[in-house]
């Protein structure tokens, strides 16, 4: 049982410390789900431009340009080259669905619902030296595949001229699966724990004030995501597993000194150390293993200027930072982890097709980032990204 619990512990350190970085560029957590949330790098709670923000602020619902029905459809392309110690994952291009929908049902009720993928996709390592001390570890045919999508239906009420209040229920898919043979040094091992899935759910709340013409304050709140726990069935015995998602805490200023020029600066607490400082890997009902993954909680920072060239042309940049969520302390238990870096710049652009269609464009670089073990054992990861994002809307 002793050897097992190794065994699995090295594999899941490797890969499941990794399962949230692919579809993400704040620790787990994407910047924004839509082009436009992508393009102002992730800086929209107060001044949300599209029905997206049912996911990350409901109350921007009320808040949002359209008479009565607003869709905003979409999907993106992450490339996002990796190393661990040094070998590059084979795997360099997902996809990324998103989706939300809007009706405006009176002056002050604005009822809407949004579908994004927030995570996953995995690693696929071919042979990953794992050091520990003075032992080296062969890990080969590491391959991973996680996926955490959400869905929320949301409403957002006008309260007055000021105030806007927003409620949402998120409804959780997540899906994991590791398959891997793997060379110790106490000989080969192999694990195959085959996809499954799990569903949860959670809600977000939030709302926003906006005291005169130049200024509005926005605020959110996401709570954890209570998950099921993971099952596989193997030869030896029944693995069980649970992975919830962090709470967030988001605030943000708009300023608007004129109708075509929007600045936003947000601030966003992400609650890490709650679902990933530790995670037990259960045996037959019993705790087999302790993986302390040590992640900390993560402040971002998101700065995102909007401005609209002429009636059918808007472009937007922004600059989004926050520190790693693993530091060279838990780079040894974070071997596959993918969630490191920290600086991203972004560029974005609508453009309007017809009176009541427009088409809007991100891209999003996030800088590479290497972080090496301070434990002497020579184990470094490192990360960047290249984000595109495409997005139809349509306003009536």
């Amino acid at each position: 049982m002793e050897a097992i619990g190794k065994k699995v512990g090295v594999v899941l350190c490797a890969t499941l410390g990794a399962n949230g970085a692919v579809w993400a560029t704040n620790g787990d957590q994407m910047l924004g789900v839509t082009a436009t949330q992508w393009g102002m790098a992730g800086a929209t709670t107060a001044a949300p431009q599209d029905a997206g923000t049912v996911l990350t602020n409901p109350a921007g619902l009320a808040t949002l340009e359209f008479d009565e029905f607003g869709s905003d459809m979409g999907f993106g392309f992450l490339n996002p080259p990796r190393k661990a110690n040094g070998v590059e994952s084979d795997s360099d291009l997902y996809l990324i669905p998103s989706g939300a929908l809007a009706y405006r049902s009176s002056d002050k009720l604005t009822v809407g619902m949004g579908m994004s993928g927030l995570s996953g996709m995995g690693v696929d390592f071919n042979d990953v030296q794992h050091f520990d001390g003075a032992s080296s570890i062969g890990a080969n045919n590491v391959v991973t595949t996680k996926q955490f999508y959400k869905i929320a239906p949301g409403f957002g009420y006008r309260v007055n001229e000021q105030w806007t209040l927003g409620a949402a229920l998120n409804i959780d898919y997540q899906s994991l699966a590791v398959d891997l043979n793997m060379m110790t040094p106490n000989g080969p091992n192999e694990l195959h724990l085959p996809q499954n899935q799990t569903f949860g759910f959670g809600a977000t709340i939030g709302a926003t004030y906006q005291p005169n013409d130049l200024v509005r304050f926005g605020v959110s709140y996401i709570s954890e995501q209570d998950m099921d726990e993971f099952e596989w069935n193997t030869s030896n015995g029944k693995y069980t597993m649970n992975m919830d998602a962090a709470q967030q805490l988001a605030f943000g200023v708009a300023f608007m000194p004129s109708d075509d020029l929007l600045i936003e600066a947000d601030i966003k607490w992400i609650a890490f150390s709650d679902v990933l400082d530790s995670v037990d890997l259960n045996l037959n009902g019993e705790v087999d293993q302790t993986f302390n993954y040590g992640w900390d909680d993560q402040v971002v920072y998101a700065l995102g200027v909007q401005k609209r060239l002429s009636p059918k042309t808007t472009v937007r940049a922004g600059y989004n930072y926050g520190e790693s969520p693993i530091g060279p302390e838990d780079v040894d238990s974070n071997i596959g982890s993918l969630a490191v870096t920290e600086h991203h710049l972004s560029l974005g652009l609508t453009r309007e097709l017809a009176q009541r269609l427009s088409a809007s464009l991100s891209y999003v670089h996030a800088f590479n980032n290497e972080i090496t073990s301070n434990s002497g054992s020579g184990n470094t990861i490192e990360l960047e990204q290249n984000v595109v994002n495409l997005q139809i809307s349509y306003r009536n």
